[in-house]
């Protein structure tokens, strides 16, 4: 992947972020009816999440769309993502986790770099987001990955039994070596880039099971019905 296709993703998805993230008001200002699920003094409301599945079902073939069964998947997959995004949200909070202003401008920056004049601001316009939405939305996609390491990745060790463990089961005799060594690639790094996700990944399924059990998700159960089709 390139570094352009790489940030282009990254603006993509914050551009998501930035209509996913607006649902955290203040519960109060709310009618009743408009709320699909409250995480502490964050709200998603229908508005909120039927603009962001908008917006989600570009990445979904015209096809798959209009099969109700992957419709309503698609749709509990994209519930699933904010519920985790507002849980791991009012964590950041507890702890007091934040983002400076001098790290969002760094990313701005990073990512203005690879794009050609005036397309990274058509972007923003074809998506229908404002500027300062957008930027709000980065602010708060980088907190969320802050969380996120200080939780996690900074505790996810590799042991030299495991590499050899992985080596064996993966790469050994498979084909895979020589042409890893033809194209001047470390394998070791290779094996703990790898091991290093899949921990994150099955750490990350523990962490977010306990801060369900740790902040109370209250769900409007009628609404909740009415945006799954259940």
């Amino acid at each position: 992947m390139t570094r352009n296709t790489y940030n282009f993703i990254i603006l993509l998805g914050v551009l998501l972020m930035a209509l996913i993230l607006a649902a955290c008001s203040n519960p109060d200002s709310l009618d009743e009816k408009e709320y699909i699920m409250r995480v502490g003094d964050r709200v998603l409301t229908v508005f909120d999440f039927n603009k962001a599945f908008e917006m989600a079902k570009t990445a979904y073939p015209h096809n798959v769309m209009q099969d109700p069964v992957a419709l309503r998947e698609s749709r509990l997959r994209l519930l699933n993502q904010l519920t985790e995004q507002m849980l791991i949200m009012e964590r950041a909070q507890e702890l007091g986790i934040e983002i400076s202003e001098l790290e969002v401008e760094k990313t701005i920056s990073d990512i203005k770099k690879d794009y050609p004049e005036d397309v990274f601001e058509q972007t923003l316009l074809e998506y229908a987001v404002p500027y300062n939405v957008w930027e709000e939305g980065l602010k708060k996609r980088l907190l969320i990955k802050k969380v996120v390491n200080e939780e996690l990745s900074g505790k996810i060790t590799i042991t030299p039994e495991e590499i050899s463990k992985y080596y064996e089961g993966y790469y050994k005799g498979d084909g895979l070596t020589s042409d890893l060594e033809d194209r001047s690639k470390n394998i070791d790094e290779i094996i703990i880039t790898n091991l290093r996700r899949k921990k994150l990944e099955e750490a990350y399924k523990l962490w977010i099971k306990k801060l369900q059990k740790k902040y109370t998700i209250e769900v409007n159960k009628v609404q909740l019905e009415k945006i799954t089709g259940s």
